[in-house]
């Protein structure tokens, strides 16, 4: 079965339909909304592309990592650093990005199966080595250490170097997003994706019958971290800074898991859904502290929505959104 097939098969034409659509609208929405609009797109398409790299991980191949911020951290570092010192565009640097990444996972993963560390000592494992880069960069006079690394932004528009407006940004998230679900969607029906279902479920029955656990796993993780990385490239050059403080912060790390989780682990569309979710409870919680004036109600407000759909959608929203629907996707 070729790829296109695998991306093909199983889906209703209603559900590709409404897909083409999304799509679509998306493409559009940019010329139809205005700046402020756009930029409240732009950050739910980049929570939902890095909710997608995440959700492979955690979705489908059931290891938790808390640590992603790593991974975006270095991407980010990595292209960012290859330009600034040697003139080497983003779109090459993310290969060089995506590598760092991969042999980080690699480390984190290699470590923590072979020691078989599982759930929140796995997810302990991967805050420790994301801790550890924070405080080495800290001390990297080449990254610009805890003073940051700058990109010029005083330089012509140039896509070839990731350098422009903000429609530019948008354009090129949308495409990340765009091609993580595809590569989501094929994965899952590859029979690597197949192995991590059968591991999420049961790892012992798993390795019964002939699946290489770790050999799988440790896919799981250089795949995600590698995607991830992409998001700190994007990331690094559309915001033209980086600190490890926040590059490989704990903060950074959460706000990767949160949309999938809110969305629905497992399935496709749970970290686009959960990306909208939160980033226009985000923007509304926001206005309304700065309308009433009191310093702290976005986060009250943001917690306690969290909270209500976590207690009465604990799959996420999008399985109970698709049934309703009448879509087929649910979690696998």
């Amino acid at each position: 079965m070729t790829a296109f097939h695998r991306l093909l098969d199983g889906a209703a034409p209603r559900s590709l339909w409404m897909l083409g659509a999304l799509l679509l609208l998306l493409a559009v929405a940019p010329h139809l909304v205005d700046t402020y609009a756009l930029s409240v797109l732009i950050l739910i398409l980049y929570f939902a592309y890095v909710g997608q790299a995440w959700n492979i991980m955690m979705g489908f191949a059931g290891e938790l990592s808390l640590g992603h911020a790593l991974y975006a951290g270095l991407g980010g570092y990595v292209a960012a650093g290859l330009f600034m010192h040697y003139g080497i565009g983003p779109w090459l640097g993310s290969f060089a990005a995506a590598a760092a990444a991969a042999l980080a996972g690699a480390i984190v993963g290699y470590l923590g199966f072979r020691f078989s560390l599982a759930g929140v000592y796995f997810a302990l494992l991967t805050i420790a080595f994301g801790e550890f880069t924070r405080i080495a960069f800290d001390h990297l006079a080449w990254f610009g250490g805890s003073a940051g690394l700058f990109l010029k932004v005083d330089m012509a528009p140039n896509p070839f170097d990731l350098r422009g407006g903000p429609l530019l940004f948008y354009y090129v998230i949308l495409a990340l997003a765009a091609g993580a679900f595809v590569l989501s969607r094929l994965l899952l029906e590859s029979r690597l994706g197949r192995y991590w279902l059968a591991i999420r479920e049961d790892a012992e029955a798993a390795q019964a019958v002939g699946v290489p656990v770790l050999r799988c796993k440790l896919s799981a993780v250089m795949i995600s971290a590698a995607l991830t990385s992409l998001a700190g490239v994007w990331n690094a050059f559309y915001y033209n800074n980086l600190f490890p403080e926040t590059a490989f912060g704990i903060g950074r790390s959460i706000e990767i898991t949160l949309a999938p989780i809110i969305g629905g682990l497992g399935t496709l569309f749970g970290p686009f859904v959960g990306a909208v979710l939160l980033t226009g409870l985000g923007e509304i919680f926001t206005s309304l502290g700065d309308t009433l004036g009191i310093p702290g109600i976005k986060q009250i407000f943001y917690g306690l929505a969290l909270l209500i759909i976590i207690m009465y959608r604990p799959a996420g929203v999008w399985p109970w959104l698709a049934e309703r629907l009448g879509f087929r996707e649910h979690r696998r």
